[in-house]
């Protein structure tokens, strides 16, 4: 099938290439920094993301220069544009208390320009909506932008950045929003020749309502595990094994991925989903803006273990010292970082905080010249074989790092 791919970003150049090379379409890809794309290529891609150059090796994608020249190829358009937020929001800091929807520039003016050319073109297309939106935000901003001769489907996906590839080929499900079932035809055929995964069909409405939800569901069982992990570590209970017990309990709780005392969630979706929900909740008046709290709840689990790293440098006399700055393990990706968030907290308790992260920084030497008060900021798997100078204190809050002579290590909120 000809296909369009339009913003060939971290998501958006991944899933292009993947349909291209591994499902076989051909695909034309644009981007409005059509210079950056061109540089991403011959460097061989995005080197957080994980599969990138094997694909950027298989050959390269056609680039567009116009959007038009895109809808003059392609049968489907897929849109994957961002809808930012303020820096602010992203998760690296505490989150100002004025809350925000996303920005919807990019996309309206994408969607607009797709629209345009297919008017112009006389050329019937479905167009399929990609990016991050809030419920009723296709009906408020792009509905007014289409003619006869575009189709809307909105069909986001469940990614997570530096494994976008696998999740693309892998999903749990693909979600298709359209005002009919029809609508949806060739876009289970694109899919179809990718995957086998299940489709589940609904509204555009209940699409974007069920994408913000599968993430902020997922910080709802982070903010839950971090919570344990906290009573655990007051009262002497272990929260592995606290956990371990609820996840046997699969049809009335949940099931234990995420549910784990460490870091709060992070990335580029998911603390920034959660404002925009609290955005949506006030907008909306609920009764309660849980989610909200739930941010509220992300930042103060992150102030908790601010007081711990304080509590110790003061008895120690030691310094504080972040290793791991990526938002999850084996990558160097830093967007929404919770390590960030906690090194910004301690800084705004006028604490001197070094950070370093071998995937972010792989050049710069690592800090054990000296002891310090180390926190296990992310789950990197070589800072279990790291040699801590002998006074040093690890703080761990993922429960991974084992014991080494001369260190105190401790695991927060296990017993052993």
């Amino acid at each position: 099938m000809n296909v369009g791919w339009i913003g060939l970003g971290k998501l958006g150049a991944p899933c292009a290439m993947a349909l291209h090379h591994l499902a076989g379409h051909d695909v034309i890809g644009y981007d409005i920094d059509r210079a950056r794309v061109e540089r991403m290529f011959s460097e061989g891609g995005d080197q957080g993301e994980q599969g990138f150059a094997d694909l950027i090796d298989s050959g390269p994608l056609k680039l567009a220069h116009t959007v038009a020249e895109v809808v003059a190829h392609a049968d489907v358009v897929f849109v994957a544009v961002q809808t930012p937020h303020a820096p602010a929001y992203g998760g690296e800091a505490p989150a100002p208390y004025d809350r925000r929807d996303f920005e919807y520039g990019f996309l309206t003016q994408a969607v607009r320009d797709v629209c345009r050319a297919a008017a112009q073109q006389a050329k019937a297309i479905t167009l399929v909506v990609v990016s991050t939106a809030l419920p009723g935000t296709c009906n408020k901003h792009l509905r007014g932008l289409l003619n006869a001769h575009v189709t809307l489907v909105y069909s986001p996906l469940f990614i997570a950045m530096g494994t976008t590839i696998a999740d693309f080929l892998e999903p749990e499900f693909v979600l298709m929003g359209a005002d009919r079932p029809e609508h949806l035809t060739p876009v289970v055929e694109v899919y179809g020749q990718l995957h086998d995964r299940p489709v589940f069909k609904t509204s555009i409405e209940s699409a974007e309502l069920i994408k913000v939800a599968y993430n902020t569901v997922i910080s709802a069982k982070v903010v839950i595990g971090n919570t344990l992990m906290e009573i655990c570590e007051k009262t002497g209970a272990d929260c592995d094994q606290v956990i371990d017990a609820l996840s046997l309990a699969t049809e009335r709780v949940i099931s234990p991925k995420y549910l784990r005392g460490g870091m709060g969630d992070g990335g580029a979706c998911h603390p920034r989903d959660l404002i925009a929900m609290s955005w949506l909740a006030q907008r909306l008046e609920l009764s309660y803006d849980l989610l909200g709290q739930m941010a509220y709840a992300r930042e103060a689990q992150s102030g908790w273990l601010a007081d711990l790293a304080e509590r110790w440098a003061d008895q120690t006399g030691l310094d504080i010292y972040i290793l791991g700055e990526a938002y999850k393990p084996s990558s160097a990706l830093t967007a929404g970082s919770p390590a960030r968030l906690l090194a910004h907290q301690l800084r705004d308790r006028q604490r001197q905080v070094g950070l370093y992260d071998p995937f972010v920084e792989p050049k710069r030497h690592r800090p054990l010249d000296k002891p310090h008060v180390y926190v296990i900021g992310t789950k990197h798997p070589q800072f279990v074989d790291y040699a801590f100078p002998a006074g040093s204190v690890v703080l761990d809050p993922h429960g991974y790092m084992p014991d080494q002579t001369g260190v105190t290590v401790i695991r927060i909120g296990r017993k052993s």
